[in-house]
């Protein structure tokens, strides 16, 4: 990572509007019981239940279609942005990073909780050695974690964080004895999730953030490459990206995944190997598996995140055949 690289942002936000916010409060009240005596409804531990009937709204009554992952309505964030939000579980996302041909994995992979309402998500890909790699994800999420006690605007917190651990990783290679560790670098991919709704995401070099809509990949982030021309440019002129808006009827998950995957499988075999997958978790194994299989040589490492939509779409096919060839697969699709 290098203080010259761009850093690739992208933000979604769903402003509250007043009337969709007392239409949501109304949505999601059930019907109401006849008054008697005895204890008080409680609220129910797995989907939003207000009076304790045991019939809780479930996310079919909101035009979102999932059989296999059990959230929560985040009732104060659904009222705000006037939507139903489901409660992202860290306990849900699913992880992995398979060593590959190469000696040694220098990749590295996070998930965490920064604040109450604040979810922590990277992955970092080391060249030249793990320290840079081990440098970002031991203190990324820390200077992450000062400036948004500090700071609302997440696209912010992002790109002072990606400076200061620039920085910082900088002064430590200088003063290292060590110096095969001169040449020492990392990627860095790195989503922040607030109030369940809303993303931000910040990368430099070729790991990838892919978000699936619908059963459709879109990248939220461009690889840097410093052997392609248009990059050079783009990286120089640090332009930013127009955001699209998180909405939870039509995004099944996010993808964080590092080069030993992007290299071999473009963005939507990613999505459609993940969708075929029952639960993030096995949907991790199975993408850094299938890219090994594709012949990677690298690490290969993934970070999935369900949201409201997940198991909603699938791929009717998947494309694995023999002639798979690297104009339809691999980097920069």
């Amino acid at each position: 990572m290098s203080a010259v690289a761009a850093i690739t942002l992208f933000r979604s936000k769903i402003f509250p509007i007043g009337t969709r916010v007392l239409w949501t409060a109304r949505a999601l009240l059930v019907k109401p019981r006849p008054f008697h005596c005895g204890p008080a409804p409680r609220l129910s531990n797995s989907r939003f239940d207000p009076d304790g009937s045991g019939t809780p709204t479930t996310w079919d009554a909101f035009g979102i279609w999932d059989d296999r992952i059990d959230e929560p309505i985040l009732l104060p964030p659904s009222i705000k942005y006037g939507t139903p939000i489901p409660k992202v579980s860290l306990a849900r996302v699913g992880g992995a990073s398979l060593l590959g041909r190469r000696k040694e994995n220098e990749d590295r992979l996070q998930a965490s909780q920064i604040t109450d309402a604040v979810l922590y998500f990277a992955v970092f890909d080391g060249h030249g050695g793990p320290q840079a790699a081990d440098f970002c994800h031991k203190y990324m999420e820390t200077y992450i974690r000062d400036l948004v006690a500090k700071e609302e605007d997440l696209e912010l917190v992002l790109r002072k964080a990606f400076l200061e651990v620039d920085k910082a990783l900088e002064r430590q290679l200088h003063v290292s004895a060590d110096a095969s560790l001169q040449t020492a670098g990392s990627t860095a991919t790195v989503a922040l999730l607030r109030d369940g709704i809303e993303l931000a995401v910040g990368s430099v070099g070729d790991s990838r953030a892919i978000l699936s809509r619908k059963g459709k990949a879109v990248k939220l982030t461009v690889d840097h490459t410093a052997e392609r021309k248009d990059e050079r440019e783009r990286i120089k002129s640090s332009r930013l990206f127009p955001p699209p808006q998180l909405h939870h009827a039509h995004d099944a998950f996010l993808a964080l995944t590092t080069d030993g995957i992007n290299f071999i499988m473009n963005s939507q075999e990613i999505c459609d190997v993940i969708s075929q997958c029952h639960d993030p978790k096995e949907a991790a194994q199975r993408i850094t598996e299938q890219a090994l299989q594709y012949g990677s040589e690298d690490n290969s490492t993934a970070l999935v995140v369900p949201f409201g939509a997940w198991g909603k779409h699938k791929s009717s096919h998947l494309t694995s055949t023999f002639s798979r060839s690297f104009t339809s697969s691999g980097r920069w699709a």
